[in-house]
């Protein structure tokens, strides 16, 4: 979850030290204009972010390319909290949602490239539940990861461990729930500020085709490992990732050739902020394995970053990868809502 308990003290401490999917498995042919129709429009200002490592100039980290990014500043801090995301209409649009129960979408300015330069047209509507009543009102509102499959699009919410099925597009935003995936108990028993904080849908064509991954949020301590899911009509698998440096799993969204990336975020008072990307080949992702996966890119506070919370994948017309990351605010004057962008060099 965004750790809102924790956003006051923490965020006045880093005041201090400081100082200041689009996922191809489902065709997004969509006008991005065209979800949530009926939301709320909500006035947006943005503050470029032309460099990732405060200072200096440098765009390479490793195998990805820092395109740039911005800082949203919105009207209503109902868009505040961004939890999950995926990109649409190859990367000219976004769908987002909100921890506190809210789609969020929104149209990207953007060059040929990827870069983003503005956001606008950004509107908001409450997820409703099959009754027509907002999933708040259900108190089922902890949604923090949604991907897109063939099948609707797919929303985890933490304290509930559930994942809520909706219909694809949302054309209006008053679209309901068609339903909750039947999970096992120990999904179901996950503790409630650890539970279920990734999602992500498998592309077609793999060996997980038609199925669903599920990453546990946190875990007791380094010694012990993630929980990851594999979700299908067959059942469910497990699988595990190794836990190092008090990372926890905040997303996941699968690359077009199967492999999966994880994001993962610190954000507590002993480390400050974190930001850690890791890519795990499709190959080894089964029931029974244990994942290390390879290190993409890892940030602390002196880099552009805030609390992590939301990842997702496009491919320009040109076919390059483009990731994009986002943070949750925790609708807290003291943090930002980042808007940032990489291109993958595969």
């Amino acid at each position: 979850m965004g750790r809102s308990f924790l956003c006051s003290r923490l965020g006045r401490y880093l005041a201090a030290v400081i100082g200041a999917i689009a996922l191809f498995v489902y065709p997004v042919s969509a006008l991005a204009e065209s979800i949530l129709a009926d939301g709320k429009t909500v006035r947006v200002r943005t503050r470029p972010i032309e460099t990732f490592r405060i200072g200096h100039d440098d765009t390479r980290f490793g195998k990805l390319t820092f395109l740039g990014g911005l800082e949203l500043l919105a009207s209503d801090r109902q868009v505040g909290g961004l939890s999950g995301l995926i990109s649409l209409e190859d990367g000219n649009g976004f769908l987002a949602v909100t921890d506190n129960g809210h789609w969020v979408a929104g149209d990207v300015e953007q060059t040929t490239d990827g870069k983003p330069l503005g956001i606008s047209n950004l509107r908001y509507a409450p997820l409703l539940g099959a009754d027509g009543k907002t999933l708040k009102a259900r108190w089922g509102h902890d949604t923090e990861a949604l991907t897109l499959a063939a099948s609707g699009l797919y929303v985890s919410a933490e304290k509930r461990n559930t994942v809520y099925r909706y219909p694809w597009p949302l054309k209006t935003g008053t679209e309901r729930m068609k339903g909750e995936l039947a999970l096992p108990k120990d999904i179901r028993d996950l503790p409630l500020n650890k539970g279920l904080e990734s999602l992500a849908a498998a592309p077609a064509g793999g060996a997980l085709a038609g199925k669903l991954l599920a990453i546990a949020e946190s875990a007791p301590s380094d010694l012990h490992d993630l929980s990851g899911f594999i979700l299908g009509p067959d059942g469910t698998g497990r699988f595990r990732i190794r836990r190092h440096d008090r990372f926890d799993a905040t997303d996941a969204a699968f690359l077009p050739d199967g492999d999966l990336l994880v994001m993962e975020r610190r954000f507590n008072l002993m480390d400050l902020i974190g930001l850690r990307l890791r890519r795990f080949e499709a190959a080894e992702i089964k029931a029974g394995a244990v994942l290390e996966g390879e290190l993409l890119l890892e940030a602390d506070f002196g880099y552009q970053i805030d609390n992590m919370e939301a990842l997702a994948v496009h491919r320009t017309e040109a076919g390059e990868t483009i990731l994009t990351l986002v943070s949750d605010d925790n609708r807290s004057l003291m943090q930002r809502t980042l808007f940032l962008r990489f291109r993958l060099n595969e």
